[in-house]
């Protein structure tokens, strides 16, 4: 896809830091564009006196950057000809020592050769707008990067290798030959084109919503793994929530002791359960208190308990069950929720056919021991719907994926109803190039320039 819109992205050289803004032991000041050899080798002296326009792509050359007056830093200078680098453009990366200050002097020095500044995820657009990757795998690349788990990190190379796009151009083909069979049917009546069997017509559009569905549904679960679910440890007093937060967090996160009531306010941690990201919160025990600053913490607990992805209700297995455990079972319902059976190691006295009743998925545990550790994360990736999640199948990664995606399966049923209905197939045909445009819009073939923007926006400078 080139020239988006009036928009060349090859009519400037850009540069930008590639490397976090932080000190390390290598910094890289990316250069990409026409003139990207030419404005490295104003600041860059190969040590042996060759230049960037002697030697091949993908090879390097050790010297030094200055800039015209004095020497920066000693560099390895990598050279990259266009069309095979990641941008589609020639491109040269300064590699040199991992200093704020060096790096921002290299990229000074850059800038007052003749580069410009990139702007946010300028690389990776540019890598688009040339044709070098689709939408969704430039889309894919910040879920590389912002990763937390494995499966989040195999999902996103996926996406990058083109498992989604691979999907979404399935569909899309399986539509536009649909569409063209009517049209020409339509059209051409004189002609000897095969009629639209109204049967074969209502299977292929089934197949098309059944991928499309699928693909939503797996939305949520991707979304737990790449961006993690807020849980909220929650129950009365004393039945273990902190010792939980703390075998969840692998420290001593929160404070345990016998007495009642020691967690006041909210203590909050990200673990990584299974392969889902918690952003856990350990909530004061909910009970009824005359105390005014305990009061604030249990208001604030129940509040969190109603906000919650996902709530990890406590209960204690050696007690009875009382008024402000079924507060609990009643404030969770319709929520996703799995019941913690503390305590698992003592004599039990909890009423389970009670808990049975309400909860789905339970799971008994020690927090102390840590037995049945293994059990809830099964549990919590149950609820999440991330155990029959194949990161490698390719899945939706974004908000602006998903409404495309839906607006495509709507657009079907809308043909499959049009179908069933008997009503013209001119009806149908419009629905069915209506879903075609939903899908070329997610992967980009069809994408206006203020989509594209969006998705760059949330890019950061230098990718």
């Amino acid at each position: 896809m080139k020239n988006l819109n009036g928009y060349s992205p090859s009519s400037k050289t850009v540069a930008a830091i590639s490397t976090p803004q932080a000190p390390g032991g290598i910094g890289i000041v990316r250069i990409s564009g026409p003139q990207a050899r030419e404005i490295a080798g104003k600041v860059f002296t190969a040590r042996h006196g060759k230049t960037l326009d002697e030697i091949k792509g993908y090879t390097a050359l050790y010297g030094r950057i200055h800039d015209g007056e004095t020497d920066i830093d000693e560099a390895i200078a990598l050279n990259f000809t266009s069309p095979a680098s990641f941008t589609g453009e020639d491109v040269v990366e300064l590699s040199c020592h991992g200093g704020l200050y060096i790096m921002r002097r290299v990229l000074k020095a850059v800038f007052s050769a003749g580069a410009v500044p990139a702007g946010p995820g300028e690389f990776t657009r540019r890598a688009f707008l040339n044709g070098k990757i689709g939408l969704t795998e430039a889309e894919s690349v910040m879920q590389i990067i912002s990763a937390q788990g494995e499966q989040a990190a195999k999902a996103a190379l996926a996406g990058h290798d083109g498992a989604l796009e691979k999907k979404i151009i399935k569909i899309r083909d399986l539509l536009i030959e649909t569409a063209a069979h009517l049209s020409a049917w339509a059209d051409y009546p004189e002609d000897d084109i095969p009629q639209v069997n109204p049967e074969t017509l209502e299977t292929t559009l089934l197949t098309a919503k059944t991928e499309i569905e699928r693909l939503l549904r797996q939305f949520d679960a991707g979304k737990a793994i790449r961006e993690g679910v807020s849980t909220v440890i929650a129950g009365r007093p004393n039945v273990g929530k902190s010792t939980l937060m703390n075998l969840l967090s692998g420290c001593e996160r929160s404070i345990v002791t016998e007495y009642a009531g020691t967690t006041r306010d909210i203590v909050e941690d990200t673990v990584i359960l299974g392969d889902v990201p918690l952003r856990l919160s350990d909530t004061a025990g909910i009970h009824t208190t005359d105390d005014p600053v305990e009061k604030i913490g249990v208001d604030r607990a129940r509040g969190k308990v109603r906000e919650a992805q996902l709530v990890l209700a406590v209960f204690d297995s050696s007690r009875q069950l009382n008024g402000e455990d079924r507060e609990l079972i009643s404030a969770v319902q319709g929520s996703p929720a799995i019941a913690v059976v503390n305590k698992s190691d003592l004599p039990a006295e909890i009423d389970m056919q009670y808990i049975h009743k309400y909860f789905q998925h339970i799971v008994y545990i020690s927090a102390l021991s840590g037995e049945g550790l293994q059990e809830l994360k099964d549990a919590v990736a149950e609820v999440l719907r991330t155990a029959e999640l194949n990161p490698a199948d390719g899945i939706l990664f974004t908000e602006r994926q998903r409404d495309a995606a839906r607006q495509a399966g709507d657009c079907v049923r809308e043909a499959l109803l049009a179908v069933e209905s008997g009503i013209t197939l001119d009806a149908v045909t419009v629905s069915i190039e209506g879903a075609i445009s939903a899908l070329l819009e997610l992967t980009g073939e069809r994408a206006t320039e203020a989509v594209v923007d969006s998705v760059f926006s949330h890019f950061c400078v230098g990718k």
